[in-house]
């Protein structure tokens, strides 16, 4: 018996993750007994960081695997290194035998508007250049033909899956089911039509079909959620996310009283002015927030 982690959106540049932080996420993992560690995409902005946090990881004894997030696609050249990055510890399309019954498949994923208030594909391309971080990919085609491609090579791979009775862990970063997509109101709506590059309700549509799936790993989205069951799989989301979004970054504003109305958007020059103190609290309850934003299944 062991025990699969599963971490999305750790961000360790833009969240000032340095070996001791690392160290402190460490120490969960061994306290609960990890023997496999899988990170869902945005490790970091930079493909060289994620590969860093990788090797830390394996060199403490625990065998740790990735596919990428956008973030990491804005730092490699092309379809084929996205899709095929040349590392062996990369999985895209490519499973992972946990035991004998079961294995770990991770996909990158992408998306296909399908979850935006906007219907008219290219007003949904021009805010992407506008607005969108992923605006600096190099992808083969639009996005919709992107993702398409995604799902046929999918459908493969778990059609083999399924005929050789596999159990199925599949890791991916992108939201796969319309439950996990936040619609907002008043002045936040812009979100709502930004939804459309935060996964691919097609792709859930695709796993709906293989009832040997038993876990969906996703984050991308920054929000925390309560585990899922749909069509019999249950699907996990709970992204670390950026620090001004943290639930100890909230209770350290609101314990000392840094702001009157509580706004992540709004915390990163508020935290910057109390930056030490700041770093000392997180220091003391990062361990909490990484058990937080952490899956883990036992196989």
């Amino acid at each position: 018996m062991g025990k699969l982690a599963i971490i999305s959106d750790l961000h360790a540049d833009i969240n000032h993750l340095a070996e001791a932080e690392l160290a402190i996420l460490l120490e969960v993992l061994q306290e609960r007994a990890i023997t496999r560690l899988h990170f869902a995409g945005d490790s970091a902005n930079q493909i060289q960081q994620t590969l860093e946090i990788n090797a830390y990881f394996r060199k403490q004894g625990i065998e740790t695997t990735f596919n990428l997030g956008n973030h990491e696609m804005g730092s490699v050249v092309g379809e084929a290194m996205i899709e095929h990055y040349p590392d062996s510890h990369f999985l895209n399309f490519r499973y992972l035998p946990l035991n004998e019954s079961t294995v770990l498949l991770g996909v990158n994923g992408w998306y296909d508007y399908q979850f935006s208030d906007l219907t008219d594909q290219e007003k949904i391309a021009s805010m992407k250049n506008l607005y969108w971080y992923d605006r600096i990919i190099q992808r083969s085609g639009d996005d919709p033909a992107v993702n398409q491609r995604i799902l046929e090579q999918l459908d493969m791979v778990l059609r083999d899956l399924k005929e050789k009775n596999y159990r199925v862990i599949l890791a991916t970063h992108f939201v796969p089911q319309d439950q996990f997509i936040v619609r907002l109101e008043g002045r936040y709506q812009i979100w709502n039509k930004l939804n459309a590059f935060l996964g691919s309700a097609s792709m859930g549509h695709l796993l709906d079909q293989y009832d040997n799936i038993s876990d969906v790993v996703f984050g991308h989205t920054h929000r925390r959620f309560e585990e899922q069951m749909i069509q019999g799989t249950r699907y996990h989301c709970r992204p670390l996310g950026y620090y001004y979004e943290w639930r100890l970054t909230r209770d350290f504003v609101i314990k000392n009283q840094l702001v009157e109305e509580y706004n992540p958007m709004k915390l990163r020059g508020v935290l910057r002015k109390h930056q030490e103190a700041f770093q000392s609290y997180k220091l003391l309850h990062l361990k909490q927030e990484f058990q937080q934003a952490m899956t883990v299944i036992a196989y």
